[in-house]
């Protein structure tokens, strides 16, 4: 039997939106001031958004509980995959030694600890957001950089910070090919629209990156190198989303500006080098870090090997392959097709399609399982002791995949009880200055799925309806949706669940919640402003695709 959506089950649209934003005060709330842990605030918010989901907005108790599984299902495969094989692939190279080689490679690079972090976060991040996305950026980043030395909320929270501006381009372009399934807008248009607003943020982020890290001064003092990481970024990465398309936008901006910051680096460092705890008297630009060439290559091994079977996997016609002997599609039984969207989130009933999808072989986490399994080859692991290294993982992780599961819970469970486009219309009442709050929708999206896919999915058609209403370009807002959406990745839960696992910090995910969530919210604002003046103030308005 089909159950319909209702968006306003109490009459009134204020007191209904408070009611639908319950769990997620409860999710936050929780971890950020109670300091509860992850897993437990995360099945606190579930059970609100079920008990908000059955007993206020009438959904059927059977169809919550399968859509609350659904997500659970989802947030172990693919993205708890990721998580665990990432930590596993890190757990070897640690065990052998070679992430001390790795680490100590870094200093012939540069020694000064905020140009590690802006090559390791920024530029090798944003190669991880390109070719896989869902979290394996932030997994390797915040483990290099909690193995070079940096305290585990630094590596964590710059990590979130770092992986935003790529992150509407991720995972080959996944975020706005679902943009522009939902929508029925041309997928180059968008392409080209969100290339016209990142950019400006490509080049912010890396500032912004090392001002969160050094303070302003600290931030000043490499502003060269900044600027070069940043600008090798933004600029590929608006040609390549204008001229092309979404799908290597990341990939080809992220190796420009880790090939940029490398040569810049050979030829310029800051006069006072900054460590860990600030400025190290004497300390030079550089060292000879006592390994020969052969011993530095080996340490890199394992990360190049990941990388090559991550771009590798993310290949479209490889995914389809993959996908072709190895699918298992499992419609959910009560819930596929049988919840519906109704106006004015859409324009007329439209099914949710509910169909879980165990593509085993071609999940992102199997090419990270099998990068780990060769680098245990290479780094001479034998078969049990490579197989032991794996369950001390798993069980080091278990309550990471616990906390994951009930993130999806509760997003999916937001998402097809319509709790998420009460929200969303709440928004959509603003008026003229929609432009700015429906790029807040975006962020808030984000925050609560934990993609910027999903967000699209969510919001993506109400985007469009609204600013058809509104007299603005559609594509200008579907795009804002996803623009503004990137600066929501730093403070979902399921980020930071994965930042905590990587940095072995766990038990403290409300401290990195506290520590990114207003440059979560400053961003998402200057991202708002800017979406504001692309639609009403000249010549900003050039940059809107017509």
């Amino acid at each position: 039997m089909t159950w319909n959506q209702v968006y306003d089950p109490v009459g009134l649209w204020a007191f209904s939106t408070l009611l639908a934003t319950l769990p997620i005060f409860i999710l936050l709330g929780t971890l950020a001031f109670l300091h509860l842990k992850a897993h437990w605030a995360a099945l606190l918010g579930l059970a609100a958004a079920l008990l908000v989901a059955i007993f206020v907005f009438g959904m059927p108790a059977g169809k919550g509980l399968a859509v609350a599984a659904y997500g659970a299902a989802y947030g172990l495969f693919p993205i708890g995959w990721i998580i665990l094989n990432v930590i596993f692939l890190y757990t070897l190279a640690n065990e052998k030694g070679y992430f001390k080689v790795l680490q100590e490679s870094l200093t012939g690079i540069s020694q000064d600890r905020r140009l590690q972090l802006l090559l390791i976060a920024f530029s090798f991040g944003a190669f991880f957001e390109g070719a896989a996305g869902f979290g394996t950026p932030v997994a390797v980043t915040a483990a290099i950089l909690i193995g070079l030395g940096f305290s585990p909320l630094a590596a964590s929270g710059l990590s979130l910070i770092a992986n935003t501006a790529p992150v509407a381009f991720g995972a080959l372009g996944t975020p706005i090919i679902a943009l522009a399934g939902v929508t029925g807008l041309d997928i180059r248009d968008l392409s080209a629209m969100i290339g016209r607003q990142l950019p400006f943020f490509s080049i912010i982020v890396p500032f912004w990156l090392v001002w969160a890290f050094a303070g302003f001064g600290g931030m000043l003092e490499v502003w060269p190198a900044l600027l070069v990481a940043g600008a090798f970024f933004a600029v590929p990465q608006f040609l390549v989303s204008n001229l092309h398309g979404p799908w290597l936008v990341d990939v080809i901006a992220a190796v420009v500006s880790i090939l940029a910051l490398l040569v810049f680096l050979r030829f310029w460092h800051p006069r006072k080098i900054w460590g860990l705890n600030g400025y190290e008297e004497g300390r030079e630009a550089r060292k000879a870090h006592g390994y020969g060439r052969a011993e530095v290559v080996r340490a890199w091994t394992p990360w190049l090997v990941l990388s090559v079977l991550v771009f590798i996997w993310g290949i479209p016609k490889v995914k389809a392959y993959l996908d072709g002997i190895s699918v298992y599609s499992i419609p959910i039984p009560g819930v596929d097709k049988l919840i519906s969207r109704v106006p004015p989130v859409v324009l007329k009933p439209t099914p949710e399609p509910a169909v879980y999808t165990f593509n085993w072989l071609s999940f992102t986490g199997t090419g990270i399982f099998i990068a780990a399994l060769i680098s245990a080859v290479i780094m001479g692991f034998k078969p049990r002791e490579t197989a032991m290294a794996w369950w001390r993982t798993l069980k080091r992780v278990r309550f990471s995949l616990l906390t994951v599961g009930a993130m999806l819970a509760l997003g999916y469970t937001t998402r097809y009880s319509g709790l998420d486009a009460t929200m969303g219309l709440a928004f959509a009442r603003t008026g003229v200055l929609y432009p700015f709050f429906g790029t807040m929708l975006g962020w808030l999206g984000v925050a609560l799925t934990g993609s910027d896919t999903s967000s699209n999915v969510l919001f993506g058609s109400l985007q469009k309806i609204s600013a058809e209403q509104i007299g603005i370009s559609p594509v200008l807002m579907a795009s804002a949706n996803s623009s503004g959406g990137v600066m929501g990745k730093m403070i979902d839960a399921q980020s930071i669940v994965v930042a905590s696992t990587a940095t072995k910090w766990y038990g403290h995910e409300g401290e990195i919640l506290r520590y990114v969530f207003f440059h979560s919210l400053a961003l998402a604002a200057l991202v708002g402003v800017l979406i504001l003046l692309q639609a009403y103030v000249f010549p900003f308005t050039r940059l809107v695709v017509r």
